[in-house]
């Protein structure tokens, strides 16, 4: 493994910043938000913020490359978390769902569905997700604090002390 533990943030349109930072303060990991445009992040010495430009897939392409065993990558992107996944990275939703080898085939298969689905249909849509609720950001804080401390376990010397 090549760093230490580290999250990695598709930050854009990411609901609970605010809850990865709580999270990776009390492990003491740092946190990379990648995005297409500025975002305001705290002054905290493990936040650090990459903005890539507006390119297509940029962010995700950023995210991608430095994806490897020992990152977290939190993301609403099924395609961008199963490239995650494919270099060795834990991937979680915003909602508090792992991603793992054994579901992403069968998220991407769906998500291609509903865009099959939504691409075919004329006036009135299919709709979207459910709204964000609090019961997703508790599942989703469970779901980062339970990757990490597994990843702790798996790379004990990958991860500095908590300041």
């Amino acid at each position: 493994m090549s760093g230490p533990i580290r999250i990695l943030v598709d930050a854009d349109a990411c609901p609970v910043k605010d809850e990865i930072y709580k999270v990776a303060w009390r492990h003491g990991l740092p946190v990379t938000l990648v995005s297409n445009q500025h975002l305001r992040v705290p002054q905290h010495p493990l936040v650090d913020r990459v903005v890539v430009g507006s390119g297509f897939d940029a962010a995700d392409d950023w995210i991608a490359e430095a994806s490897r065993p020992g990152v977290v990558v939190v993301t609403a992107d099924i395609l961008l978390a199963d490239r995650c996944l494919k270099a060795g990275a834990a991937a979680i939703s915003p909602a508090g769902k792992p991603f793992t080898a054994e579901s992403i085939g069968s998220a991407v298969a769906t998500r291609a569905i509903m865009a099959d689905l939504r691409a075919g249909m004329t006036g009135e849509g299919i709709g979207g997700p459910p709204p964000f609720s609090k019961a997703d950001r508790s599942r989703f804080l469970s779901a980062l604090d339970e990757a990490l401390v597994r990843l702790k376990r798996l790379f004990p010397t990958a991860s500095p002390p908590a300041p």
